[in-house]
C-alpha cells in the first residue's frame, strides 16, 4: 500500500480541495489530483467514492464532476465533510450574536456548528428553529430561550417545513437571522431543497441582520432554486476569501464578509 508522501494533506483536506476544483471546472480527474496532492492515484479514487457516496460528486471514469442542482449529501454526511472550516464559521457566527438577541435559524450543518459554539459561550438569548440538531445543541443551555416551529419532519434534513413552518415564522421578528445554502454564486444564495428556500426566505424576511453561513467549498456552486438575491444579505460568515468576482459582487450588495481563517 503507498503511504501518502510527507506535507501531503489529509483526507479531510483533500476532500475539501476537490469541492473547491470542482467550482471552477466542471470535471476533475484523478491523475491531476494525485499530482496536485502528492498522493496516489488509488487514494484519490477512494476520495472520490467516498463524496460520491455523500452525494457532494458524481464519479466519472477516470475522474469527478459537480452533482445535479437538485441533489446535494444529506445532513448526516454534510456534518462529515469540511467539519474543521465549519467549526470556525460557527464560532465566528456566534460572536456576532449580543446578549438578548432574538435568532432565527435554520436547518443545516453549518447552522448547527453555530448553536454549538453559541451554547458553549453562555450568551443569553431567543432562538426560533426549524431544526432539530439546533434545538438538541441548544436546548438545554440555561441562557437560551428556544422556540421550535412546527411542521412536517424531513428526516433527511432533520427538520421540519410546510405552511404551518412559514405560518409561525411570520409572527414573530427577530434580530439575527442565520441560514445556510448549498452553494453561493454572483446571483445569490441557492439550495437543492424548495422546502428549505421557503423558510430562508420567511427568515431573512423577518430580521434586520440577515447573515449566510457558508464553507468556500460552495462558493461558485448553483442549486435548484435560488433563495435571494445578494442584497438581501448584510452578512457573509465563511472559511476562505470569496473568489474575486464574487467578492465584488458582495461589495457591490453591501454584504460585510468575516473570514474565519482571519482568527
Amino acid at each position: 500500500m503507498a503511504r501518502r508522501q510527507e506535507g501531503a494533506p489529509g483526507k479531510e483536506a483533500r476532500h475539501a480541495a476537490i469541492l473547491q476544483a470542482l467550482n471552477t471546472d466542471p470535471t476533475v480527474r484523478i491523475s491531476t489530483l494525485a499530482a496536485r496532492f502528492g498522493v496516489s492515484g488509488e487514494t484519490v479514487r477512494r476520495d472520490i467514492e467516498a463524496l460520491s457516496a455523500m452525494g457532494a460528486v458524481r464519479r466519472t471514469y477516470g475522474g469527478a464532476s459537480v452533482t445535479h442542482a437538485g441533489v446535494q449529501p444529506d445532513f448526516q454526511a454534510r456534518e462529515a465533510m469540511a467539519g474543521t472550516e465549519r467549526a470556525r464559521i460557527g464560532a465566528i457566527a456566534a460572536g456576532l450574536v449580543e446578549p438578548g438577541a432574538v435568532l432565527m435559524v435554520d436547518a443545516g450543518s453549518t447552522t448547527a456548528r453555530f448553536a454549538r459554539a453559541l451554547a458553549t459561550r453562555g450568551t443569553a438569548a431567543t432562538i426560533i428553529t426549524n431544526s432539530l440538531p439546533v434545538v438538541s445543541a441548544t436546548g438545554e443551555a440555561e441562557r437560551l430561550r428556544v422556540l421550535v416551529a412546527p411542521g412536517e419532519f424531513y428526516a433527511t434534513e432533520r427538520a421540519l417545513y410546510g405552511n404551518e413552518t412559514d405560518a409561525f415564522l411570520r409572527r414573530f421578528s427577530a434580530d439575527i437571522a442565520l441560514i445556510g445554502s448549498s452553494g453561493l454564486t454572483l446571483e445569490g444564495p441557492s439550495d437543492a431543497e424548495s422546502r428549505a428556500a421557503w423558510v430562508k426566505r420567511a427568515m431573512l424576511g423577518r430580521a434586520s441582520r440577515r447573515v449566510l453561513l457558508l464553507d468556500s467549498g460552495k462558493f461558485g456552486r448553483g442549486y435548484l432554486e435560488r433563495v435571494a438575491d445578494l442584497s438581501a444579505l448584510t452578512d457573509l460568515v465563511t472559511d476562505a476569501p470569496p473568489p474575486p468576482p464574487l467578492a465584488a459582487a458582495l461589495e457591490r450588495a453591501g454584504v460585510r464578509v468575516h473570514v474565519a481563517e482571519d482568527v
